[in-house]
């Protein structure tokens, strides 16, 4: 028998499998942690896992009676309180009260004066700790303010840390409230510089006052979605260049080489949007991570978003068909933007049957002159052939 098996080590825990596998040992391990974490999984897997269960109320009872104990009915309750579903805490609190006790039967009050005060089991980075800082995360996310507390409460009184804690509130503002209410973040910032300022026990009311408040806000994780599918996007992608028009033009030698050029200044567009423009590299799809929801200021954000997505497509079409001083249709680098309804090259019927390859765009310099007649023979994408 192994009490406390987590405490070896991966390579201790690998000693005894040669032992077990050949059927020298019956091996039996007691942990207080998870064994899915704290138990190689090859040892695991030749093993049967027992969950022992905390004790109830009347099975300490029971367990109290057997000891000889004389108390009466509050003291029983208190000492059932103290174990806390833990057999040992029960015996320990006996046997306490035993090389202290008075003359006669012991009461509540003897208990209590006895006794350290009652700390609900706590084990710091151990299952609890996570299973308790996941309930009252999910208690915010589920709108009930009064469970959020309850699992507020408990932690703190198991002893974690509050600045723990108040890091953990932040998370929760921006992952499941987001810009549906965005004062949530600004409440969760508050409350964490309060404590830093105050400590216990002041603190720990602003920490309960921003997780009510979380708890009652309009909900959305549209900004957690949107930030994951980005984030998974850019991994999976190859290096895109940033687009010419909107680089950066510090020096006179990057504006000769274009950068910068043709940018549209939104301030100085209709509404301060330059409908129209691209700012994603050339060639990249087109994207709409950001889904806001319908709930809290994130209802305003979707209508407006919506405007401006509309008035995209269209200003795209219109400027495609306008004539321009450089160019009668727009070019975005090396690709033309087809316009709505304009024949396709090499399609004169406009059917969008196309006869032939098709002819691609020539590159335009600053000058707005073809450079089609330059480098005789060479086509635009660098084949060995002019256009045909």
């Amino acid at each position: 028998f192994v009490d406390e098996v987590h405490r070896f080590n991966k390579g201790q825990q690998d000693a005894f499998l040669p032992f077990v596998e050949r059927g020298l040992v019956t091996f039996i391990g007691a942990t207080t942690e998870n064994p899915s974490f704290e138990v190689n999984s090859a040892l695991l897997s030749r093993a049967t896992v027992y969950v022992l269960e905390s004790l109830g109320e009347e099975d300490l009872g029971s367990l109290l009676g057997r000891t000889g104990l004389q108390v009466d009915g509050e003291a029983q309750a208190r000492l059932v309180g103290f174990a806390d579903g833990d057999a040992r805490r029960l015996l320990n609190a006996v046997e306490i009260l035993q090389n202290a006790r008075p003359q006669g039967a012991i009461d509540a009050a003897f208990v209590e004066s006895t006794l350290a005060r009652n700390l609900r089991r706590f084990d710091k980075g151990g299952e609890q700790f996570y299973d308790q800082i996941s309930a009252l995360h999910k208690s915010v996310r589920g709108s009930d303010p009064d469970a959020a507390l309850y699992w507020l409460a408990r932690m703190l009184d198991g002893g974690e840390n509050p600045l723990y804690i108040a890091r953990r509130i932040v998370r929760m503002a921006v992952e499941d409230v987001g810009l549906a209410d965005p004062r949530a973040l600004q409440i969760a910032l508050d409350a964490t510089q309060t404590y830093e300022r105050l400590g216990s026990p002041e603190g720990e009311l602003a920490l309960a006052e921003a997780v009510i408040y979380l708890a009652c806000a309009a909900k959305s994780n549209a900004v957690y979605n949107a930030y994951n599918a980005a984030r998974a996007f850019v991994r999976d992608d190859g290096t895109r260049p940033v687009p010419l028009h909107i680089r950066n033009a510090p020096t006179k030698l990057m504006k000769n080489l274009g950068y910068g050029k043709d940018y549209r200044y939104a301030h100085d567009e209709a509404d301060a949007f330059a409908a129209g423009e691209s700012y994603l590299p050339e060639g990249m799809p087109a994207v709409e991570w950001y889904q806001p929801t319908e709930r809290g200021l994130e209802a305003r954000i979707r209508e407006k978003l919506e405007e401006l997505r509309r008035l995209n497509p269209a200003a795209r079409g219109t400027k495609a068909c306008s004539t321009s001083s450089q160019d009668t249709r727009l070019r975005t680098g090396h690709r033309r933007v087809q316009c709505a309804g304009e024949p396709q090259e090499g399609d004169p019927d406009g059917d969008g049957t196309v006869a032939g390859p098709a002819q691609r765009p020539v590159q335009t310099s600053g000058s707005g002159k073809s450079e089609e007649g330059r480098g005789a023979g060479r086509h635009a994408d660098g084949a060995g052939r002019g256009p045909r």
